[in-house]
């Protein structure tokens, strides 16, 4: 029988007007382990809100949250929704989990993470940074930059900022509901695409990093990708500037297609070496970066607004593709935010990266790199600066994912694991996606050695690293693409040889 909760149109009616009233809410967040839905767990514990959950397993992130007083069950029961006034779920839930379920059946409210996360930014000036890739990356890098001003921003972000040890944090908020007209209250939010619930947010600056083929279990093609986006931008009725990478293709042509306010700030930005001359002079561009040297561990490039050189930047994380991220950032600190660019200086000079974004672990013999990416231009972008640094071979150890992303990129990843020696794939995972005639895994690795890949492929994950342990020399440089299983994995392989090493 369903309970006498509030409905959902009272608490946000009750929350947008009092964001105070928070913390009189209980939000049960379903998998709360996972790196974006315990970034918005954590915020709203920090404003106040009572937080509970449950996820599968034990990991540092359930950990985390039960520090800030959370009540995190391991196992999903019907149990675990009690007490709830909001139920949050993400798409990686299924329909039929039981907690959402019991919910549903109780009349709790369930939401998504996204519109959790608006409630984390609630009463602030608000940055959204969003695309198919890199937007990880580009909101640490205008977070960092926000912290160096000393403009003390909260920010949600699904990934940890190895500067500050977490993927989410509340900075200085409005004291009693009432904003200073004296004072400017920040938030930065990475904005997930991949199901079109960045539709449910509205940031005062956005940002476009990449729109390229991705998530075809929800997109039918890159057109819905670029109608989506479009939508974002133009239903914004609070958008004040959008930075857009002009150095990608799906970017631009959502450009052209969109009409804006005429008080919305366009911001351009583009990398030299990707942005192609056809579209003109980079001059015509409000943010650039030129003169990009990628010494293997660090990048260096040269920022300009529009012709004015505004100055160099060594940037000390690996990764060529990092300097068009930085340009991004760029746009929206000095062009949306206003800061100087001697700030953003520092900033840049002093960012430590995401972890696992081309994460370097390194020992006597060889080195291993952990990466989220799983999209082949990323993945291609990542291979390519690794032939600057110090290797004898560059192996590739990636598991398939989705039926759909491998059939319409097949080729795609073909051309990008031909910056490696060796490729190792084992067996694909689905995510739940029903199978496509002619589409697995053995198709795959036909694909890559159809292009000259050295591929191996090992069906079971397990034998992943005893393959690696006979076969790798000093040297060499091994790439772990994936998720948390993949650099579960590569730490405990690489802990083991540190163990070896100290007793031999």
């Amino acid at each position: 029988m369903p309970s006498s909760k509030a409905t959902l149109d009272v608490i946000e009616q009750r929350i947008y007007a009092q964001p105070s009233a928070l913390r009189q809410l209980c939000f049960h967040f379903i998998g709360i382990g996972g790196i974006g839905v315990s970034a918005v767990a954590r915020v709203l514990a920090e404003r106040g809100a009572k937080i509970q959950g449950s996820d599968v397993r034990e990991s540092q992130l359930t950990l985390s949250i039960q520090s800030l007083g959370a009540k995190v069950v391991i196992g999903h029961q019907s149990s675990n929704v009690d007490g709830a006034d909001l139920v949050v779920y993400s798409t990686a839930v299924p329909k039929d989990n039981v907690e959402l379920l019991e919910a549903e059946k109780r009349g709790i409210p369930c939401i998504h993470r996204s519109k959790a996360l608006a409630y984390g930014l609630i009463g602030l000036e608000t940055v959204g940074v969003t695309g198919t890739h890199g937007k990880g990356t580009v909101s640490a890098m205008i977070t960092h930059g926000l912290i160096c001003a000393e403009k003390d921003p909260s920010f949600i972000i699904g990934g940890i900022l190895n500067q500050y040890k977490t993927n989410a944090k509340v900075g200085r908020l409005p004291v009693n509901d009432e904003q200073d007209e004296q004072k400017i209250y920040y938030g930065v939010a990475e904005i997930d695409e991949s199901d079109g619930s960045h539709l449910n947010l509205n940031p005062h600056h956005a940002l476009v990093n990449h729109l390229e083929v991705d998530h075809l279990n929800y997109y039918d093609d890159l057109e819905a990708i670029i109608s989506t986006m479009s939508r974002f931008v133009q239903e914004n009725e609070h958008l004040k500037s959008v930075a857009l990478n002009l150095s990608d293709q799906g970017v631009r042509q959502m450009l052209s297609t969109i009409t804006l306010k005429p008080d919305v700030q366009v911001l351009g930005y583009a990398a030299e070496g990707y942005y192609p001359s056809s579209e003109g002079s980079l001059d015509q561009v409000a943010f650039t970066v030129r003169d990009i040297k990628d010494h293997g561990i660090k990048v260096c490039f040269t920022a300009y607004h529009f012709k004015q050189e505004l100055g160099r930047i060594e940037l000390p994380i690996p990764g060529g593709y990092n300097a068009e991220n930085a340009a991004g950032a760029l746009a929206i600190l000095m062009g949306g935010l206003k800061l100087d660019f001697a700030i953003c200086q520092k900033a840049f000079n002093s960012f430590e990266g995401l972890e696992n974004r081309f994460t370097v672990r390194q020992d006597q013999d060889i080195t291993v790199v952990k990466d989220y990416l799983s999209h082949p231009t990323g993945m291609k972008r990542v291979l390519e600066s690794a032939k600057r640094m110090e290797h004898h071979k560059i192996w590739c150890v990636f598991k398939p994912y989705r039926f759909t992303l491998m059939k319409y990129h097949g080729e795609d990843y073909a051309r990008a694991f031909t910056g490696a020696d060796d490729v190792l794939i084992t067996t694909m995972y689905a995510a739940n996606e029903p199978s496509l005639p002619g589409i697995d895994t053995q198709w795959f690795v036909d694909q890559l050695r159809a292009f000259g890949n050295q591929t191996h492929f090992i069906p079971e994950q397990n034998d992943l690293i005893p393959f690696l342990q006979e076969h790798v020399q000093p040297k060499d440089l091994i790439f772990f693409f994936g998720g948390d299983d993949f650099f579960r994995m590569a730490d405990a392989w690489m802990d083991e040889r540190a163990h070896k090493f100290k007793n031999n």
